[in-house]
């Protein structure tokens, strides 16, 4: 199986893309800038999915599903979430279609179907979710309403790339109401750091967690938490965001609920999101230039098992022996894999697993048969060993934690080397330039400030880190005071 990708130093971009298609993830359909996601791509969502479900779920959360379609006028409800999605939107105008009279064979639109009122498909849904809790609160008892759907959105992108940013995606989004400004705000710094525990314990992605600058905000917010990932090529990525929104949401739609005193208040709301975009995360964070790097958690085939064989009586031998291995690792809930294919050589089968990304590869010729052991390599590592038959599966389960670790720990290096301090616009501009990554500096805090910066940069502000120290300090750009510092990258 031949693999011909591009190295990530000849073209970064280039090699992303042919990797997401070879390894079998996703490729483009026939829709414009809309992704089909192959099975083996899908099932490494579904594993994120069912992770993410439970921690919602461990949170008090529960699933709902609410409409692809929102009427334009509810769509308008709360001017700033609207404006901010307006470029983005697809709209039906129609509802049926006939048969065109001058071109045979040809529909064409109905001019009689027009819609009363034209529908907004879905960019985000907080106008059709907090229309629908106006039926929902009433009284404080109702609270706190804690809802997250499983659903897709389209957000009419022009310059699309498989995951990363495609017309249609999939994604979660929680929508939760609240009787206090205090428990929104813990309601939102909480789904924060569960994405932050899920994609540093199941993703083994390092994140930076911080809040958004205005510019940068959710459009309807009053805050917005991120978590922010940095990729192999020195470019941030946004892994994650949650937003308090306030009261604008309840008061675009008028959910109110009676207090223990029987007056009526706003409720609080927040609203917080990841999407398949974790998939390109995934990709870009640990694989290199053989292909695929799968942490184990998300690995659809955490191990394969390889037969290296001459004769049909060979094959035989060797499956006794493979057979109950797969049934011990099954039973320790290993994702195995048996590939005792005879229309593919064992080389072949190799290429296409390390492609793939399958964390371990056990190989198993009439040799290791005499002897006792098998021959296992490691994909994150390309290292082989040599194990004995005794104690095989207690090693494989072990190994698979130990690469679960050392994917991350790897990844927090070049993280951790790649956030630099600056303190002139000289010093920022040569470390975007010839070193990437975060760009620790100070900031005005103003937004004409943030803005010439982007424009002469194309770095923006990707977050006002948590964890970050305040400092007096004067800005890089203009030399006026700055109390802290934050960090700037250029992004995808």
């Amino acid at each position: 199986m031949s693999k011909n990708l591009t190295t990530r130093s000849e073209d970064y971009s280039k090699w992303y893309n042919e990797l997401v298609v070879k390894a079998d993830l996703a490729e483009n359909s026939g829709v414009r800038g809309c992704m089909v996601i192959k099975p083996y791509g899908y099932a490494i969502w579904e594993k994120m999915q069912a992770e993410l479900d439970r921690k919602f779920k461990e949170t008090g959360h529960q699933n709902a599903y609410f409409p692809l379609f929102v009427p334009k006028s509810m769509f308008e409800a709360e001017e700033k979430n609207a404006e901010g999605f307006a470029k983005e939107c697809a709209i039906v105008t129609h509802y049926r279609l006939k048969n065109d009279p001058d071109k045979p064979g040809k529909l064409m639109v109905d001019p009689n179907a027009k819609l009363e009122e034209e529908l907004i498909v879905r960019p985000t849904s907080e106008a059709i979710i907090w229309s629908t809790y106006k039926g929902w609160v009433q009284s404080y008892r109702d609270l706190p309403l804690l809802i997250n759907q499983w659903a897709n959105v389209v957000r009419w992108e022009m310059r699309t790339r498989l995951f990363l940013r495609t017309a249609e995606f999939l994604w979660q989004e929680g929508h939760t109401a609240h009787a206090t400004k205090s428990e929104a705000i813990e309601e939102s710094e909480k789904m924060m750091n569960v994405y932050a525990e899920f994609a540093e314990g199941f993703m083994a992605i390092p994140v930076v967690k911080g809040i958004k600058t205005e510019t940068e905000r959710f459009a309807g917010a009053e805050e917005t938490y991120c978590i922010e990932a940095l990729m192999q090529d020195g470019k941030a990525l946004q892994a994650g965001t949650s937003h308090f929104l306030g009261q604008n949401f309840a008061k675009a739609f008028d959910v109110k609920f009676a207090n223990a005193e029987g007056k009526q208040e706003y409720v609080w709301g927040t609203s917080w999101g990841v999407s398949t975009r974790l998939m390109g995360a995934l990709v870009m964070t640990h694989s290199d230039d053989k292909g695929l790097v799968l942490p184990p958690n998300l690995a659809p085939i955490q191990v394969v098992i390889v037969p290296i064989h001459k004769t049909d009586e060979q094959l035989a031998e060797i499956s006794v022996v493979v057979n109950e291995l797969v049934s011990q690792l099954q039973k320790l809930n290993i994702a195995v894999k048996y590939d005792d294919r005879t229309t593919q050589k064992p080389g072949f089968k190799f290429n296409e697993y390390e492609l793939k990304g399958v964390p371990i590869r056990i190989a198993v010729g009439p040799k290791d048969l005499e002897n006792g052991t098998f021959e296992i390599a490691r994909r994150d590592t390309l290292t082989k060993e040599t194990v004995s038959k005794d104690g095989i599966v207690a090693y494989v389960s072990g190994l698979l934690s130990q690469i679960q670790v050392d994917l991350y720990n790897k990844a927090l290096d070049y993280r951790n080397s790649h956030i630099t301090e600056v303190n002139s616009f000289d010093e920022f501009k040569d470390v975007l330039e010839n070193k990437g990554g975060f760009v620790s500096a100070h900031w005005d805090g103003t937004a004409a400030t943030e803005e010439k910066i982007k424009d002469l940069t194309k770095a923006t502000i990707r977050c006002i880190p948590l964890d970050g120290v305040k400092e007096a300090g004067t800005c890089v750009f203009t030399g006026d005071s700055s109390s802290r510092r934050v960090l700037f990258a250029k992004a995808y």
